[in-house]
């Protein structure tokens, strides 16, 4: 292992065969973006179909489009406003290098913000590309085996461009600025968290407005398929699930691989030193390679029993394989013990401890540990997620059996499936952050580091983990291609329908995987939100006095005796009821507007149900497109101003409540959320498949109103929090600074700090107040397009 120095501030620089290691980091990645231009080649070559199905699909790539075009005007708004106030707030232990890493940090924001962009901008070009050859290649000899291919492949594009952006990043900031490179990723990690969040709350927004509108106009009450081309909103129903599940999920997975691997670096320095910068990029590079390798060998084989059987075989193999490799290369890479690695006197400042015999185990079984957490605890959700969404197990079965009672039992049973599922999820979650912490001995920092080196050790999987949730858009809608077509029969319908109740599965899947990742970048990043605490407090007060200041701040943090702790640890609590609770309510009233427009075409074009008048789908997407824009600023104002109120308003203490309250109570909503989706979902394709009555039935009108209640839920708010929590913490860390310099004066300079916390608090109410003064369904039209009553009363 090569030299190692103490990571002070800006002083430490790369020693040669460390700069080595991170050139051939930076250098992979790029082999993992050739690998992604070579798939794509190689999946644009394949079949397209008949000249329907390549009409159909033309229409969802122009709609996706320009979706995102629109989308990525709004958002460069905030990005500049963002730079702006990035290049304002202090930074610590920069010493004379303040001002480059100032502008460092502004400017790899916006590589992070063009990252996030350009992931899920390609994942949803070549999505809406190739769920057209898996519609095509369902129709061909073989063509089960063939159509899950060509769409795990394309996920693995995606999958690809995940890993070898982000690593190729962090790569190239820590070859630029040596020890001050977490303080500039902080920067490349907020820009792909603050994209994340908008882009999956406004593609979930759309998406899932255009799929309950077609579902209860088309199945409900007109009683045709799903993807029947005279339903109007079948074709933003299609556009949707690449906007907000390719777009949207693709940016959500890479912010968290930025960010995870952001807080590894950061808590990294001060633990390990040198090495503490360099390791988690050796781990993520052995990710990139076993990306690849997963990615290849997920083939359906005819004996397996469905697509997911495949799937699982090339994750955990990817899984065990990542395990060995970052194993081997701990125990050969660092030494074998703390005063080998950073020396006595040294580590005892570092790591903060008495002596080094308080930490249970050396450097090498450390990282192997922690690693090994983070790739275990990937598995198990992996597995659990699956129990609890999969058509064959027993909660999905239950839901379905419930159909035959009406659709207020399908909506309890889905309800306390996910409530059930939450709490397994979060006692794993809370187990593989313990059990990292635990490796730390009586070193806080230590155990920090071992929170976020699981993290990093979960995404050691990412490329498998991206490839599975692009796999399930795609595979739904090639069956939407090939059901509107009519260009597909029997057999290959019952591929098509089989690969969409799987990607329903692994679109669940993920979703848990990247909550993970969210409570253990979060845990890690409130580990640099300490640190930076102590290195504001010294900057501020000087080194004499910051000592007893900081004992009494960092030790009063979470003491939730201290009634501002608790309010703050409320209100973190509170803003992810709040945040959820607009999305959703942004779903419900975009799909409103969604539902009018279809009835009214049904009525004023009489030739739609015949087939002699085309219906006219630009007005479903332009509805879509509108409210899913005008909706996404309120929950993304939430997400930035809550922190800026709570942190100058009460104080760091305070701030750090509010984060743990979030933290807490988004594991739970997201889990929730996403598994009680997913079940809803998968509960209505057992039934459509011909369970308990059939499509047509009782049973199915019941399942596709507990399938309608669960779109907003899985699609929309529940992915969202994932990047809603990496924003707050982020943003609580880019602040930190901030509030100790100006609690240090002998004023405490409270008319400052109270006057920032009401200006972002009036932004919050006033964003609110907007936001619910809109009608509940937007351009309801005139109330004859309702079929009864008892709906007329829809607009507020």
């Amino acid at each position: 292992m090569p030299g190692a120095t103490l990571a002070v501030g800006g002083e430490l620089s790369l020693t040669g065969t460390n700069l080595r290691f991170v050139i051939i980091a930076a250098v992979i990645a790029l082999v993992a973006l050739s690998f992604a231009f070579a798939l794509t080649r190689a999946v644009l070559a394949t079949g397209r179909g008949t000249n329907k199905m390549q009409e159909i699909a033309g229409a969802v790539q122009e709609g996706a489009t320009a979706y995102l075009v629109r989308q990525f005007k709004t958002l460069g708004i905030f990005v500049v406003i963002a730079v702006v106030l990035l290049f304002l707030l202090p930074v610590t232990e920069a010493g004379d290098d303040e001002t480059s890493v100032k502008i460092g940090r502004s400017l790899f924001f916006i590589v992070g913000a063009v990252f996030s962009a350009v992931i899920g901008g390609a994942g949803m070009a070549l999505a809406t590309r190739a769920n057209l050859r898996v519609a095509a290649a369902a129709r061909e000899d073989g063509g089960r085996e063939r159509a899950m291919q060509i769409a795990f492949r394309t996920g693995g594009v995606v999958g690809f461009m995940t890993v070898g952006l982000g690593l190729v990043g962090a790569s190239v900031v820590v070859m630029i600025y040596g020890g001050n490179a977490p303080t500039v990723l902080e920067g490349f990690g907020f820009g792909a968290a603050l994209l994340a969040m908008f882009m999956r709350v406004g593609g979930g927004i759309f998406t899932k407005a255009a799929d309950v509108g077609a579902d209860l106009v088309g199945k409900v009450e007109q009683n045709i398929p799903e993807d029947d081309p005279r339903n109007a909103a079948t074709i933003a129903d299609n556009v949707g699930d690449n906007v907000g599940d390719c777009a949207g999920m693709a940016a959500d997975l890479f912010e968290s691989y930025a960010v995870t691997l952001v807080a590894a670096l950061i808590l990294g320095r001060v633990a390990f030193g040198e090495d503490g910068l360099v390791f988690p990029l050796i781990v993520s590079t052995i990710g990139v390679v076993t990306a690849i390798i997963g990615v290849f060998i997920t083939r359906l084989r005819v004996s397996d029993r469905s697509g997911m059987t495949a799937i699982n075989r090339a994750f955990y193999i990817s899984a065990l394989l990542s395990a060995v490799v970052v194993s081997l290369a701990a125990w050969f890479y660092l030494e074998p013990t703390w005063g080998d690695l950073l020396g006595e006197t040294e580590a005892l400042a570092a790591l903060d401890v008495a002596s080094t015999d308080d930490i249970p185990v050396g450097p090498q079984v450390f990282a192997i540990g922690a690693v090994v957490i983070g790739i275990l605890l990937a598995a198990i959700i992996q597995a659990l997620t699956g129990y609890f969404t999969e058509t064959h197990r027993r909660p999905v079965q239950d839901i379905g059996k419930s159909s035959l009672t009406g659709p207020a039992t399908v909506v309890l049973a889905g309800i306390s499936v996910g409530l059930e599922s939450a709490v397994y999820t979060a006692i794993v979650i809370g187990a593989g952050v313990y059990g990292a912490f635990l490796l730390g001995g009586s070193s806080i920092v230590l155990s920090l580091f071992a929170v976020a080196l699981a993290g990093t050790g979960l995404l050691t999987t990412v490329g498998v983990i991206v490839a599975m949730d692009t796999f399930g858009p795609i595979s739904d809608n090639a069956q939407g291609i090939a059901e509107m077509s009519g260009d597909i029969d029997e057999r290959g319908a019952r591929t098509l329908t089989d690969l969409d109740a799987v990607g329903n599965t692994t679109k669940a899947i993920t979703k848990g995987i990247a909550i993970a990742t969210a409570v253990l970048a979060a845990t890690a990043l409130f580990g640099s939100y300490t640190a930076g605490l102590r290195a504001a407090f010294t900057e501020a007060y000087g080194e004499t006095k910051a000592a007893d200041v900081i004992k009494d701040e960092i030790t009063n943090l979470l003491n939730v005796s201290d009634p501002s702790n608790l309010v703050g640890l409320l209100l973190g609590a509170a803003v992810v009821f709040l945040f959820s609770g607009l999305a959703i309510n942004a779903v419900s009233r975009s799909a409103g507007a969604v539902v009018f427009e279809v009835r009214r075409q049904f009525r004023e074009l009489p030739g739609i149900m015949d087939g002699s008048q085309r219906p006219e789908y630009g007005k479903v997407v332009d509805i879509c497109t509108r409210d899913a824009q005008r909706e996404l600023v309120t929950p993304g104002l939430l997400a930035i101003m809550a922190p800026i109120a709570v942190g100058f308003g009460l104080g760091v203490g305070p701030l750090a409540a509010y984060l743990a309250g979030a933290i807490g109570a988004g594991t739970l909503m997201a889990v929730f959320l996403a598994n009680s989706g997913g079940a809803w979902d998968n509960a209505k394709k057992m039934v459509e498949d011909g369970a308990f009555g059939g499509k047509g039935s009782p049973s199915h009108a019941a399942t596709v109103i507990g399938d309608t209640v669960g779109d907003p839920f899985k699609d929309t708010a529940g992915p969202a929090i994932n990047p809603l929590i990496k924003v707050m913490n982020l943003v609580a860390l880019l602040i930190a600074p901030a509030i100790v310099m100006l609690s240090a004066g002998a004023d405490k300079n409270v008319p400052a700090r109270v006057g920032i916390a009401v200006a972002a608090a009036a932004v919050i109410v006033g964003a609110v107040v907007w936001s619910k003064r809109k009608p509940i369904s937007v351009d309801a039209g005139d109330n004859d397009a309702s079929p009864t009553p008892a709906t007329e009363t829809v607009s507020a």
